[in-house]
């Protein structure tokens, strides 16, 4: 599974060329759930919070998920840092394949001021199976639809999702 997220990411890098950002945001609203998991109207995953502050999984396991692996370089809850930048507000922009275009193959930025560099993640499994989750959390993040904390009420783990995250880690 992690090899068809690496060819995935790989091909929408090469067919743009590099990475673009959406002229048009897409309204992040959950229209509808497949298996536990909640999409916008062009099928992109997005994140469901409900009323009294449940989350779906997919945000939950994103904040667990991004806390494991990407704050170091991206600061706390997205919000950046001196080393990288602010994933909180380039959600707002970033389509869902740019996305994980970048966290598949990497990205380096270079100016005359800076130089700044994305190493790949595509072959790390933490990161590769996982990636609906950090780009459904950090939407979340880029609309405020979730706070800085750890969310206190989540929606039960899909069956669906199991089996998908068993799949991609190779286990049974």
């Amino acid at each position: 599974m992690r090899i068809v997220w690496l060819v995935v990411a790989t091909l929408v890098v090469v067919a743009f060329g590099r990475v673009a950002f959406a002229a048009d945001a897409v309204d992040p609203k959950a229209v509808k759930s497949e298996d536990g998991k909640y999409l916008d109207k062009e099928g992109n995953p997005t994140f469901n919070v409900a009323a009294d502050g449940t989350v779906d999984w997919y945000t939950y396991s994103g904040y667990r998920r991004y806390h494991s692996e990407c704050h170091v370089c991206h600061g706390p809850d997205g919000m950046g840092s001196t080393y990288a930048p602010a994933l909180q507000e380039s959600l707002k922009t970033m389509s869902y394949a740019d996305f994980l275009g970048v966290v598949a193959s990497g990205r380096k930025n270079v100016s005359t001021a800076q130089e700044n560099v994305m190493p790949a993640f595509g072959d790390n499994v933490n990161v590769a199976c996982y990636m609906d989750d950090l780009y459904v959390y950090l939407r979340a993040r880029a609309y405020d639809a979730v706070g800085r904390v750890r969310p206190a009420k989540r929606e039960e783990k899909p069956a669906a999702y199991t089996q998908q995250e068993n799949a991609c880690m190779g286990t049974k």
